[in-house]
C-alpha cells in the first residue's frame, strides 16, 4: 500500500517476545531485501572503497519496477506466534546490512496494541 509517497510494508520479524532491535531477514535477496535496500533510508555509514572491481549485483526483484522510483518505505514490523499472538508491533525505517542480514533501524516507535491500549 501506498500512502503519501511511502511504501507501507509489514514485516513479521520473529515468533518470540525480542525487540525490533533485534530483527534480521533470513536472506539478503528477494522482494523484501530489495524494496529495504532500493526504498529504504540511506545507509548510515559509507561503503569502504577498497579500490577492488565491484561485484555484480543480481537483478532487482520484478514486482519492484511497479513502485515509483521515489517512494519512500516504511515498515510495519512485528513479533508474533500463532500460540502468543502478537507480541510487539513498531513502526519506523531502517537500512538492510548485507552481511549479516541485520536491520539497522535509523528510527523506529512502539505501536499499541489491542490489550495495551487504555480504556475508554
Amino acid at each position: 500500500m501506498i500512502i503519501a509517497g511511502h511504501v507501507i510494508y509489514p514485516i513479521r520479524y520473529a515468533k518470540t517476545d525480542v525487540p525490533v532491535t533485534a530483527a534480521r531477514l533470513r536472506r539478503a535477496t528477494g522482494l523484501r531485501a530489495d524494496l529495504i535496500r532500493y526504498h529504504g533510508p540511506e545507509p548510515m555509514q559509507g561503503e569502504l572503497d577498497l579500490g577492488l572491481p565491484e561485484v555484480d549485483e543480481q537483478d532487482v526483484h520484478r514486482d519492484l519496477s511497479h513502485l515509483p522510483s521515489d517512494v519512500g518505505l516504511v515498515l510495519v514490523a512485528y513479533a508474533c506466534a500463532m500460540d502468543r499472538g502478537v507480541m510487539r508491533l513498531e513502526w519506523g525505517s531502517a537500512e538492510l546490512r548485507t552481511e549479516d542480514h541485520y536491520l539497522i533501524w535509523h528510527h523506529h516507535e512502539p505501536l499499541s496494541l489491542p490489550d495495551q491500549m487504555p480504556n475508554k
